[in-house]
């Protein structure tokens, strides 16, 4: 891998990489504070999927025209590419809509076909709702019971409780790596091994951790790990399941159509291998090609370099938030990354993303589709920023002094 010159020695250059952050209003310039719901495109990705709809779009794998051929090679490249985002082989990626189509998918084709009266799921106090509804759904099918680990009031997923709920009952433990209301990172290679030694599944939802830190699926040994590409510098519309070969195999088709068949007749269809078996229908042959050149960009400038900034700028964060007296923080756990959950005495969260939206600064406000971890804390939303590459120091600088304005017409 060819890394790039240090990007973040000249943020004015990278950032003028993101057109989206083009938007500067009377003078002031755009902060985006909200990567953790979306992240701007990088301009690789909005160039690459523009000329490949002007000059190579086709349809892929049925057509024998060349624009189809080409289509077909860059569709698979595609999936190549992520796959080796992840050090896995691109037969074991599945393209999806997204992360929460990605656990939808394993839950009815995995869960569905695995899981029986007495089974359990268990996941973490703090998952997003699309890491728990999905499994109540098919709870209410199977007959198993979900089940949630607790956690400690700074959002600590508590190991105790983890292990003394893991038994021979346990069948699938899913598990978001970072926490998107908390930024709690939880150990997902301790909580794998754990429940493989029990013959649990186990899914990780990288969804928040795949844009800021590497990640190795054979490393992990998880079977599952799932991700939307929106939220890697991508186009929405697609991510990816990826999945261990012989629990692919072992799971039927949850969506019937083109392509996922290898015959049909009116009396009996037989399926693709995985993971065509799971792509049924026009795949986002576009959306694909723009998630890997969203890969390649990050991979142009390292994870392991990724990391370390965001986690310099993180540190920095917390100790500018930390000198507004009417903010106290929510989630303040040992490992924590890239989000940073508030509230202000006073203030509603959604009072203060308008305060700092009319100062060209964008935050999130709300449950953050977590509800029970507001449950948690006790409250009914947070006000959330979070990390990007492209976040600058100014960025938290301006929003800073946004939150003291805030604070003081508040307090």
């Amino acid at each position: 891998m060819n890394l790039v010159a240090d990007p973040f020695a000249d943020m004015t250059a990278l950032r003028g990489q993101f057109p989206g952050l083009d938007d500067s209003q009377k003078g002031r310039p755009y902060v985006y504070l909200d990567s953790a719901a979306t992240a701007q495109k990088h301009i690789s990705v909005i160039e690459r999927m523009d000329h490949f709809l002007r000059h190579e779009y086709g349809t892929v794998h049925r057509g024998l025209y060349r624009r189809s051929a080409i289509a077909t090679q860059l569709y698979e490249e595609a999936r190549n590419t992520v796959a080796a985002f992840f050090n896995a082989q691109g037969q074991n990626i599945v393209f999806t809509m997204g992360a929460t189509d990605a656990i939808n998918l394993v839950a009815w084709s995995w869960g569905r076909s695995h899981l029986r009266p007495g089974d359990r799921i268990l996941v973490s106090a703090m998952e997003h709702h699309a890491n728990i509804v999905p499994w109540q759904l098919i709870s209410e099918i199977t007959g198993a019971e979900l089940i949630a680990c607790p956690m400690d009031g700074q959002g600590n997923l508590d190991m105790e409780s983890f292990n003394r709920l893991l038994d021979e009952r346990v069948k699938m433990v899913s598990c978001i790596h970072i926490a998107n209301s908390l930024g709690t990172i939880n150990p997902v290679a301790e909580i794998t091994r754990a429940a493989h030694a029990v013959g649990a599944r186990v899914l990780i939802d990288a969804a928040q951790s795949a844009p800021h830190m590497p990640i190795d699926v054979i490393a992990l040994d998880c079977d599952f790990l799932v991700c939307s590409a929106h939220k890697l510098y991508g186009p929405t519309g697609i991510g990816c399941l990826y999945g261990k070969s012989d629990v692919l195999e072992s799971m039927p088709p949850w969506r019937g159509g083109g392509e996922m068949i290898e015959k049909v007749t009116f009396e009996k269809t037989t399926y693709a291998s995985p993971p065509g078996r799971f792509e049924a229908g026009t795949p986002p042959i576009v959306e694909a090609i723009g998630f890997a050149t969203a890969c390649d960009f990050l991979n142009s400038i390292g994870m392991e370099r990724i990391a370390k900034r965001e986690a310099e700028l993180y540190a920095q964060a917390e100790a500018m938030l930390s000198d507004i007296p009417s903010i106290t923080r929510i989630g303040t756990a040992k490992a924590r990354s890239t989000v940073l959950s508030f509230t202000m005495h006073g203030a509603h969260p959604a009072d203060i993303s308008q305060i700092l939206d009319a100062q060209n600064i964008a935050i999130r406000a709300g449950h953050h589709c977590a509800q029970p971890t507001m449950a948690h804390f006790g409250i009914p939303a947070t006000a959330r920023i979070s990390l990007g590459v492209y976040t600058s120091e100014e960025d938290l600088q301006l929003s800073t002094e946004a939150l003291r304005k805030a604070d003081n017409l508040f307090n």
